[in-house]
């Protein structure tokens, strides 16, 4: 078995796919009394090693779907094997949405969920922050709920807990009426987007940009919430297949397979980016315009630090992947998020400026990781849990307070350690 980007390579000594509670329960039962381990797999997109077992991949492919729909309250309770890119269709007839989202859906929400993932909007959190409840499989094999109300730590440890506190089940989503946004997108020069981006993103629903090292400008993309009601003015078949297909996937692709053979063409790729990126502007359904298709596979690394470290931070790792002197394809891709109040989240507590560093799958990751990781550090960077970083229990206890309850949580539940692999043993310190 592979993840999404080709990078993380495992030979599990059986794949279960159960199709239900009892199902899960048994599997983690079964691998108990015969020694081996077990990690939950969803969509295998996170970049770090976090589904790779030499035990049992327990896939969670059959677990999808609607459980319940608390209309009142806007609460839908999710199988956690469900793919986000399903979720729009299944929340339709209840005329819901998930509040935000980022710009990939091929994950599992139990994925999405428990290694952090997000969007950009200072007003919204990432998907853990609208978690409401969860049912788990303990590595025992009990099947049991969590909230804020019901087993509080077990919950709080869980929601960003990448697997090792239990199986997620299914998940509780505080979702939103269904709503529109409008997307612009422009090209604008670096300088002026680094001085006004933060009063800008104080403004705005939904902000981001992109920046190819080296060049002097950037791609910035605003979703603008729309009013109900509003006149859509949906991107056209044409503009979707030209633009995002073919110039964003195929023809990228092309040009990332070329730079890998000729490196000296990656700065021209970058220049052609920073001038073609933008894709003008269209309004439509919030999953239509969150998402865009992602075809050319990538390793990533991303890191929150505190919303002041803005625009230093950007700054000083266009400087490092610049210096390092490697042919770059891939942009700088800059979000913000909202605080929360997860124990592990990357935005636990603080307003974050999120930073991503690309790399094509074709070319080796380690030597741009080793020239940004440092600039991360200095900054007091979280490392996103599902993208490549080389952070143990030492660094993520100075920099979540709730790690050594996090910990304390973990060892309860799961004694033997049923559920950890390599990546986790050092992630937890075990």
């Amino acid at each position: 078995m592979r993840n999404w980007s080709g990078k993380v390579v495992f030979h599990p000594a059986r794949v279960a796919r159960p199709g239900s509670d009892a199902e899960v329960a048994e599997v983690l039962r079964a691998a108990g009394e015969q020694g081996l381990r077990v990690r939950p797999v969803g969509a295998a997109h996170s970049f770090t090693p976090l589904m790779a077992t030499g035990g049992v991949a327990l896939s969670l492919d059959r677990l999808t779907g609607v459980e319940d729909v608390e209309q009142a309250t806007g609460e839908v309770w999710l199988r956690g094997g469900t793919r986000i890119r399903e979720i729009a269709g299944l929340l339709a007839p209840h005329r819901l949405a998930l509040p935000n989202m980022g710009d990939i859906d091929a994950q599992a929400i139990a994925g999405a969920v428990s290694t952090g993932t997000h969007g950009t909007g200072l007003a919204f959190t990432g998907y853990s922050g609208i978690v409401t409840g969860l049912r788990l499989a303990l590595p025992s094999g009990e099947i049991t709920e969590c909230s804020r109300t019901h087993q509080p730590e077990l919950f709080e440890a869980a929601r960003v807990g990448f697997g090792a506190f239990g199986v997620i089940l299914a998940i509780r989503l505080a979702c939103v009426p269904a709503f529109a946004l409008e997307a612009v997108e422009t090209t604008e020069p670096a300088a002026v987007v680094l001085e006004s981006f933060l009063e800008r993103a104080r403004a705005a629903d939904h902000l981001e940009f992109f920046w190819f090292p080296g060049t002097l400008r950037v791609t910035v993309k605003h979703n603008r919430r729309l009013p109900a009601g509003s006149e859509l003015r949906p991107m056209s078949r044409l503009d979707r297949l030209v633009n995002r297909e073919f110039l964003g996937n195929t023809v990228f692709e092309g040009m990332c397979r070329a730079a890998v053979a000729l490196p000296a063409l990656a700065r021209p790729v970058g220049e052609v980016g920073s001038r073609l990126m933008a894709g003008g502007t269209f309004s439509d359904s919030s999953h239509r315009v969150y998402v865009a298709p992602r075809r050319v596979r990538f390793h990533e690394t991303e890191f929150a630090m505190p919303l002041d470290a803005f625009p230093d931070v950007v700054v000083e790792v266009e400087r490092a992947i610049v210096a390092s002197g490697l042919p770059i394809t891939f942009p700088i891709e800059v979000r913000v998020a909202a605080a929360d109040d997860t124990w592990l989240g990357t935005s636990s507590g603080q307003e974050s400026v999120y930073v991503a560093v690309h790399r094509y799958h074709r070319e080796p990751f380690e030597p741009l990781a080793e020239a940004v990781w440092p600039v991360f550090r200095a900054f007091g960077g979280r490392p996103h849990w599902g993208k490549d970083h080389d952070l143990g229990a030492e660094e993520f206890a100075e920099l979540y307070p709730r790690f050594v309850d996090a910990q304390r949580v973990r060892a309860q539940v799961d004694p033997d350690g049923l559920l950890l692999n390599d990546h986790l043993r050092k992630v937890f310190g075990t």
